[in-house]
């Protein structure tokens, strides 16, 4: 049995707490969906999911607002991933709230050492992940609020979502946000919310995050890259200038959020935006509290390791070279300027070249061939090369 909490407030603005009790057994929400997510080519039956969902009335759409328990990056990615894959949402929406400890999460497509320093992140203990979605790549920590809104593809609707984000702004602070064209939401043209989806069949999820007093010296910090030059076609970040809910009102909490936004999306019909108050809102499932464990999740533990581990979060980065200027000395104590070049394959160093100031490309035997690439292997080649003589740069290549 789970305890739900529903918070509610009446006309005047005063919090009513009204408590549901909702049965969830292991083998309901093990077996919630029938077709898998990712793999499913049965064409009739994504026809059959898709009208079955077209004749669910409002009415007869529950939510609930589940809060996650972990602050564990991988973890509430796993979460998300069993959700997506196994829960039924045709007739059960579900908005998830969660945090993490710091971490840098960049999207599926994306090149991690595009994004951020690879290595001075982890060696300033921020953990890197990638998710399974697109977009591109965000900070979180305690003072980020993240919030995946999951709906059958049919019923997806990102402005919806975007939309219950900003009324809660507005009903709880008076807070006056906007959604641009990339649906970021922002304030006076500083962004406080990324966004980013997963489409699939029978499910979709929207999931974005809002800044409420993140920490901005470790956001920008940890999103600046290697001076190199990368070249490759991973979808690259588009850089906005962000702000805090907290410097727009000094009240915004996380705590606060969390009940503001769960409340406005319990309040709200399911697929319009239309504001049903106290009474739509007693008629949900309300707030829950979620631990993501084996016990409630079968399968969660295998899909946290799979989203933790390094073949998933390096090695799915996509081909790409990267390009790092190299003076060596000469004879007269000039420096003659080159390029180091190497291309990365599934995370590890394939060519590694001396780029000749005629074009020329001088192989590099190192003991770094097949390694992982990451900024700290770069920077050791680039070091040892500078050590050699022009004149005998071929025979220093060979013996690198």
């Amino acid at each position: 049995m789970i305890t739900l909490r529903a918070i509610g407030r009446n006309s005047k603005g005063a919090k009513l707490r009204t408590i549901f009790r909702l049965a969830i057994s292991q083998r309901q929400l093990s077996s919630s969906s029938t077709t898998n997510t990712n793999t499913t080519n049965d064409d009739s039956s994504k026809d059959e999911n898709r009208n079955i969902t077209k004749c669910v009335s409002d009415a007869e759409i529950k939510k609930s607002v589940f809060i996650s328990q972990s602050y564990d990056i991988f973890t509430n990615l796993a979460l998300e991933d069993w959700l997506y894959r196994h829960f039924d949402f045709s007739h059960h929406h579900v908005l998830l709230l969660w945090a993490n400890e710091p971490c840098v999460v960049i999207g599926r497509h994306q090149n991690p050492f595009l994004e951020t320093n690879v290595s001075k992140i982890m060696a300033n203990g921020i953990i890197l992940a990638r998710r399974s979605s697109g977009g591109g790549t965000v900070f979180h920590d305690r003072g980020n609020l993240n919030c995946t809104f999951f709906t059958p593809r049919e019923r997806y609707n990102r402005k919806y979502n975007l939309n219950i984000l900003t009324r809660a702004l507005f009903r709880e602070w008076a807070i006056k946000a906007d959604i641009n064209q990339r649906d970021d939401i922002v304030i006076n043209e500083k962004k406080i919310s990324g966004t980013a989806a997963k489409l699939g069949h029978p499910n979709a999820y929207h999931h974005c995050t809002l800044l409420v007093n993140a920490n901005k010296t470790h956001l920008g910090d940890s999103l600046v890259r290697e001076e190199a030059i990368y070249i490759g076609k991973a979808t690259a970040s588009k850089k906005s200038p962000i702000k805090n809910l907290c410097d727009v009102n000094s009240t915004v909490n996380i705590a606060q959020l969390l009940s503001a936004i769960g409340y406005e999306f319990l309040r709200t019909s399911a697929t319009e935006l239309e504001d049903g108050g106290n009474i739509q809102t007693m008629k949900q499932r309300g707030f829950q509290l979620i631990n993501p464990t084996e016990k409630w999740f079968p399968g969660i533990d295998v899909l946290r390791h799979e989203l933790s581990s390094w073949e998933w979060i390096v090695g799915k980065t996509p081909t790409f070279s990267v390009e790092k200027e190299l003076a060596l000395k000469t004879d007269g104590d000039k420096q003659l300027i080159m390029k180091l070049s190497v291309s990365v394959e599934k995370g590890l160093m394939a060519d590694i070249n001396i780029v000749m100031p005629n074009g020329d490309r001088l192989p590099v035997i190192s003991q770094f061939q097949n390694k992982s690439f990451n900024e700290k292997n770069l920077n050791n080649i680039v070091g040892a090369l500078k050590l050699a003589s022009t004149d005998n740069v071929k025979q220093a290549i060979n013996g690198l």
